[in-house]
């Protein structure tokens, strides 16, 4: 039921003097130990109240800043109303995946940080309240607008159930095209599903959200590796357009002695054999994962917090962070660098591995380099240079690697007219055009490792390529039809 609440009359002083919400979370001291959500969400008064503070303002900002174009100040105007009906129907038209985004977004480096609010004091919440509308509409049945227009009679296949490819699935859907996804894994939303803990985000919120998708008439077969079980040239034979949309799950290592060792474990793998095996559940269906007294966690992105905070929630005493960096230059949220540290994550900075030490072949312990910053690198970013005399022996039983992922080549190496950048990653234009007509792609195997709403800001703009070119050809059909007639 929407409450009800005064239009959202508030004078600009008004709305200013409103404080930015507190997010409730679990008590750290609890969640540390389980693999419950972390933040529980806002109530409805709370909501209402957070959403006044947005000053509606005529240029919008904050949707320049979202990479898929959230109509942000209408909704927020109608949760302001307290009309939350109407609040999820406007963030449906734009986001295939509102209670996914609102968990997991960077939003203080997107939308809120071009918040006009925040030049003099807090952004509004923005993602905490895409996250209530979303989970306000899924407890309410309430799933947007789906009408679809007419069937078009085209065919597009997308390959991966990630977030760009699921994304696109269902805009084109939404366009009339009949869209079948082809998932390598056993069940849908790629790295949603195997990269991103239940403690942000739950199972069942992905489960919900994917079967709007597939209620819109998306067909997705799992089990299903292209490259392998199909290829994309017979996909090219059967379809009319082909959105690549796969990932880049190749892990990568830190090429140091000791990491053919038992217990060294890719992020990639820690998470998968956790997030979409169950490696953290009670009872014999679970998969084998070894669970650390003392676990290193290598790098300093989502990914390492999201690696650490999982092994101290599998039992370790110590879970360690280190990187090579300083906090600062992390690239990880803030939000989960505080969570980390109040789940007693232990941070080690300006430190570098060299060796992993093993003892009748198991981890049992690591060298660290002692690091200060030099001149910066590529990247922008100060060099980590090594201090003569600082190596030292941290005591351990299990090393997470978490410093990056490349191109999986398992797809492209087999469509050799599919063109490559010198990482492996496919190349394409601004439309997601490939070298090869009507094959699109987009998300982390074009850009590499990314955001989830930047893959799929990706698969947005694909589907505005797609449904271009399938028109034209289908106008050309018709123009070659008219031409051969007698």
């Amino acid at each position: 039921m929407t409450t009800s609440a005064p239009k959202n009359e508030l004078t600009a002083r008004q709305r200013m003097a409103i404080e930015r919400v507190k997010m409730p979370e679990q008590d750290p001291a609890e969640r540390a130990g389980n693999f419950g959500e972390v933040n529980l969400g806002l109530a409805e008064a709370a909501a209402v109240r957070e959403a006044q503070r947005c000053l509606q303002c005529k240029n919008r900002q904050c949707v320049r800043g979202c990479p898929v174009e959230v109509d942000i100040p209408e909704f927020i105007a109608k949760v302001a109303e307290g009309d939350f009906a109407e609040a999820a129907e406007i963030l449906f038209r734009t986001n295939a995946l509102p209670a996914v985004c609102g968990r997991v977004c960077p939003q203080e480096i997107q939308c809120e940080a071009e918040c006009v609010r925040g030049v003099k004091g807090e952004s509004v919440a923005v993602g905490h309240l895409e996250r209530f509308v979303a989970d306000w509409a899924r407890q309410h049945a309430r799933t947007g607008e789906t009408t679809k227009a007419a069937a078009s009679g085209f065919r597009v296949a997308v390959v991966g159930a990630g977030p760009a490819g699921l994304t696109a699935a269902g805009e084109l859907a939404r366009m009339g095209h009949d869209v079948t996804i082809f998932e390598a894994l056993h069940a849908p939303g790629g790295v949603l599903r195997y990269g991103i803990p239940e403690f942000r985000l739950p199972e069942s919120v992905i489960d919900y959200e994917i079967d709007q998708i597939i209620k819109l008439g998306v067909r997705i077969e799992c089990n299903v590796i292209v490259g392998r079980t199909i290829t994309l040239g017979e996909i090219r034979q059967e379809f009319d357009a082909c959105f690549i949309a796969n990932g880049a799950g190749l892990p990568v290592f830190l090429n140091v002695s000791g990491e053919d060792l038992n217990a060294v474990y890719s992020a990639n793998e820690f998470l998968v054999r956790v997030n979409l095996m169950g490696a953290y559940r009670d009872g014999p269906e679970r998969t084998p994962i070894i669970r650390g007294r003392r676990v290193v966690v290598i790098g300093g992105g989502n990914t390492a917090m999201d690696a650490v905070r999982t092994a101290r929630r599998l039992g370790a005493e110590k879970a360690m962070i280190f990187y090579r960096r300083t906090e600062a230059e992390m690239p990880a949220r803030t939000e989960e660098i505080k969570h980390a540290k109040q789940e007693g994550i232990e941070f080690h900075l300006l430190e570098a591995p060299v060796e992993i030490l093993g003892e009748d072949g198991w981890v049992a312990g690591i060298r660290m380099q002692k690091m200060e910053l030099g001149k910066p690198d590529d990247s922008g970013r100060r060099r980590p240079v090594p201090i003569p005399g600082s190596k030292h022996e941290i005591e351990c039983d299990a090393v997470v690697v978490a410093v990056g992922i490349n191109a999986n080549p398992l797809l492209t190496a087999t469509e050799p007219e599919l063109k490559t950048n010198s990482w492996g990653y496919i190349e394409a234009d601004e439309t997601g055009q490939t070298s090869i007509r009507g094959v699109f792609a987009g998300g982390d195997i074009v850009r590499g490792s990314a955001t989830v709403i930047l893959a799929m800001g990706d698969g947005k703009r694909a589907v505005a390529g797609i449904d271009k070119y399938l028109r034209k050809a289908s106008v050309m059909r018709v123009s070659s039809r008219d031409r051969s007639r007698p």
